[in-house]
């Protein structure tokens, strides 16, 4: 919880959990501490489990294309909760709105070690045009980083997902700082 506090107080605006490997009770558990912690600051999403979001009162959840399907989800969740869905392509970000999503994930955008992805990354000019063509937030994921990030909210996303840019060089509160700052310029770049 350390970690996201210190994100938190660089300003990230969503915190995502993401736990795959522990039991439903530790997640809720660790999930309604976060929710706690975030209050009034950011968002909070559970990864995969619709279920858990709601049961420790999560702002939504977020589900890949192995998890739930997003009208699943959002029968669990009801209409209040955010559901978000990662894709791949534009046609599944179409897909995903239609089925109930509020927004998409797309990428990777670059290359990652983060996860392992079956698909190669998909690039700016590709962000551009699903940013440009879905009627919803598309979040930008996959090795976004500090020297990429400005261009990645250039090419129109709402907002880009990090795990390594933010924990694994330095202090989680300046880098998120930094993070968000270079985003921010890269959305007023022409």
């Amino acid at each position: 919880m350390a970690l996201a506090n210190q994100a938190l107080d660089g300003g990230a605006g969503v915190i995502q959990l993401r736990v795959k490997d522990r039991p439903a009770a530790e997640v809720v558990e660790l999930a309604a501490l976060l929710v706690a912690l975030a209050r009034g600051r950011a968002l909070v999403l559970v990864n995969d489990r619709a279920d858990l979001a709601v049961l420790a009162g999560a702002d939504g959840v977020h589900v890949g294309a192995e998890d739930l399907p997003v009208a699943a989800a959002r029968a669990v969740v009801g209409p209040d909760l955010l559901v978000g869905r990662s894709t791949r392509t534009l046609d599944e970000g179409l897909t995903a709105l239609a089925d109930g999503a509020d927004h998409v994930g797309f990428g990777p955008v670059f290359s990652t070690a983060t996860k392992l992805i079956a698909e190669p990354p998909r690039g700016l000019a590709m962000l551009a045009e699903v940013a440009g063509r879905l009627p919803a937030p598309v979040v930008a994921i996959g090795g976004i980083g500090l020297d990429t990030i400005g261009a990645v909210a250039a090419a129109g996303a709402a907002a880009a997902a990090v795990i390594g840019a933010l924990f694994d060089h330095g202090e989680p509160r300046r880098r998120a700082e930094a993070l968000a700052a270079a985003f921010a310029a890269g959305r007023k770049a022409p």
